[in-house]
């Protein structure tokens, strides 16, 4: 029905448009053919837009599913986060072995439980939540707490370094100071070693001027240093060139060691004196300083310090005033007023060092005074005992001599000498005068009370006692000819001479004394020192910047020309000492008639290989110790 309809409607157009449209048939056809291709191509490009359209909703969605799969990977990261926080261990790296350890973990009978006491699920989150909340709250406290700990532990730390390093460098300063005492004490004894032995240098006598500046307690370490002391700057009117150099040499070495200032302004004076004999020596003294030389004599002699003093401040401010003066003159006067200025001081100190010394002196002389009073008194009581005869008790001895009862020994007849018949005593015997006992007691008591009163006792001169000397044989020129010639031997470059002897601390006594009087011997020893290369001193230094040397090895040579049975060689031990493990006592004896004596060596391995330099031999008076230290080279 729909079918006609549209058929009339066509037969209608067709009447009413006539034969034109009839003619136009062909023109429809095309028209159609141009529509079909029209909607194909509109049909096509529908058909693009569809599926454009349909790929641009299939992005979305895929779109969608990553931002959905982004959000969910974001979500497991917070929740392993949260679960990292609260746990100290990885999901790769814990002691469980357990691979979901970064999972949340998810307690279905605890949610189980939760459902049947009637929570809602939100309301379990919320408590987790809070939960979470409060472990992440505790987790940063402990965090913090641990965080201050160790702030409080690095700072405990820092503070001990550094208080170590405070104590390292104390030490070290306790170190250096004590080495500077050390080496102060060494050239003191030094000094006082060569004037015992009779070959002091100039340097020695202003050491021994110097040690009684202050008073000395005792005088027993003064024995053998008994020489007059003269004010120190006129030990200069002595001296050659050469032996003047040597001094400022001296002086400057003890200026660098000394820490009193009392020594240090003696050996500054001694300085500024000595540098003036130098520039006289050398001839630096300008004309103007040899014109008023003289003059200079005649104004400043006798002068004060504090004269000069006043003196030298006059000469300043008159140089400092601009005025038209001899500026020469009065710069050569100004010069030499120092010079006086230093022999000024030196001179008030020398005072007080003759000043100490005399009162060591009677200090001595009273000790010895006491200990001969007390002898005396013994020899008094001793004697009274001895004395009682006739009916007369040691009470009343004693009570006439003034002696206590109880320090008298009881008598005894073997106290007193046998009689003696008088047929048997000889003709100068028989013409002595006969005195009473009861006067010769009485002269004696009188004599005793007399030097006990005293209150000096003057020293007794020494007997000379009759020793056997040793005859002087071949062997003594021998061992002479070898000392002098080890002595002018010239030294090797890495070797110095050492000759300090060590002083024994319990001196022995020789059963030969009373025949031979004990002597030292003579010797003359070498230590040999250089570099010790080992890996350290490789790294650190170089043969521009060297390490600092050591001890390598000694010679000793010890002369004994006079020794009484040759038949024996001296001997050699080492001596070690409690407490001093890095240096040891080298003791030397012989036999009649030398003593003993010692030197201070490095405590290290001795190397006994002749072909490495040891030598023990005694030849012709001379007893020759050579050895060196072992080295130890290590290999990896």
């Amino acid at each position: 029905m729909a079918d006609d309809r549209g058929e009339r409607r066509r037969s209608r157009s067709r009447e009413r448009d006539g034969p034109s449209n009839r003619r136009r048939g062909y023109d429809d056809i095309r028209d159609r053919d141009d529509y079909a291709r029209r909607r194909s191509r509109s049909l096509s490009k529908d058909r693009d837009e569809y599926r454009k359209e349909k790929k641009r909703k299939r992005d979305k969605s895929e779109e969608r599913r990553a931002k959905k799969a982004e959000k969910k990977r974001m979500m497991e990261e917070e929740e392993a986060r949260q679960v990292a926080e609260l746990s100290i261990y990885s999901a790769t790296d814990n002691p469980f072995h357990d691979v979901n350890l970064g999972q949340q973990f998810r307690w279905h009978k605890k949610n189980e439980k939760e459902k049947k006491l009637g929570l809602s699920q939100l309301e379990a989150q919320r408590r987790d939540a809070i939960r979470r909340q409060e472990a992440k709250e505790e987790l940063e406290r402990l965090n913090k707490r641990r965080a201050e700990r160790e702030a409080e532990q690095r700072l405990r730390e820092e503070e001990e370094a550094r208080m170590q390093r405070l104590t390292e460098s104390a030490q070290m300063s306790d170190w250096l100071a004590k080495d500077g005492q050390f080496q102060l004490q060494q050239e003191r004894d030094r000094a006082a070693i060569r004037i015992r032995e009779k070959r002091a240098k100039a340097i020695d006598f202003l050491a021994l001027n110097l040690r009684y500046v202050h008073p000395i307690e005792g005088g027993e370490e003064d024995v053998g240093l008994e020489i007059d002391l003269d004010e120190p700057y006129n030990i200069l009117d002595n001296l050659n060139p050469a032996q003047v150099e040597e001094l400022h040499d001296d002086i400057e070495r003890y200026l660098s060691l000394e820490e009193s200032d009392v020594n240090i302004d003696f050996w500054t004076n001694m300085m500024v004196v000595c540098k003036d004999r130098l520039d006289k020596i050398k001839g630096i003294t300008t004309a103007a300083a040899a014109t008023v030389e003289s003059d200079v004599t005649a104004l400043l002699a006798g002068k004060s310090y504090e004269h000069l003093a006043t003196l030298q401040k006059q000469i300043q401010a008159k140089l400092a005033s601009g005025e038209p003066v001899d500026t020469d003159y009065w710069e050569a006067l100004l010069k030499k007023l120092i010079v006086w200025k230093a022999k000024a001081k030196l001179k008030s100190l020398h005072e007080v060092v003759v000043r100490n010394r005399l009162e060591q002196l009677r200090k001595r002389q009273r000790d010895e005074a006491l200990q001969a009073q007390e002898e005396l008194l013994a020899g008094v009581a001793r004697s009274a005992a001895q004395s009682v005869k006739g009916g007369r008790s040691v009470a009343t001895v004693t009570k006439e001599l003034d002696v206590p009862p109880e320090s008298v020994e009881p008598y005894d007849r073997s106290m007193s000498p046998p009689l003696v018949e008088a047929l048997k005593l000889s003709a100068e015997e028989r013409e002595f005068e006969i005195v009473s006992e009861r006067d010769q007691l009485q002269l004696l008591l009188e004599q005793r009370r007399a030097v006990a009163a005293s209150r000096y006792v003057p020293k007794a001169a020494q007997p000379v006692v009759a020793t056997e000397t040793p005859e002087v044989t071949a062997s003594t020129d021998v061992a002479d000819a070898l000392y002098k010639a080890e002595a002018e031997r010239e030294l090797d470059e890495e070797e110095e001479l050492f000759n300090m002897e060590e002083n024994i601390a319990q001196p022995t006594s020789y059963s030969w004394e009373d025949k031979w009087r004990p002597r030292k011997p003579r010797y003359f020893n070498r230590v040999h020192t250089g570099y010790e290369w080992n890996k350290y001193n490789q790294t650190h230094y170089d043969l521009d910047n060297p390490p600092p040397k050591v001890v390598q090895g000694y010679k000793f040579n010890i002369f004994y020309p006079d020794l009484i049975d040759k038949s024996k060689a001296p001997t050699y031990k080492i001596v070690k000492e409690a407490g001093n493990e890095d240096t040891v006592l080298l003791h030397f004896s012989a036999g009649p008639p030398y003593e003993d004596i010692a030197f201070r060596i490095v405590n290290r391995e001795w190397e006994f290989s002749h072909k490495r330099g040891f030598r023990s031999s005694f030849d012709r008076g001379c007893l020759s110790l050579w050895f060196n230290f072992r080295r130890n080279f290590y290999r990896k």
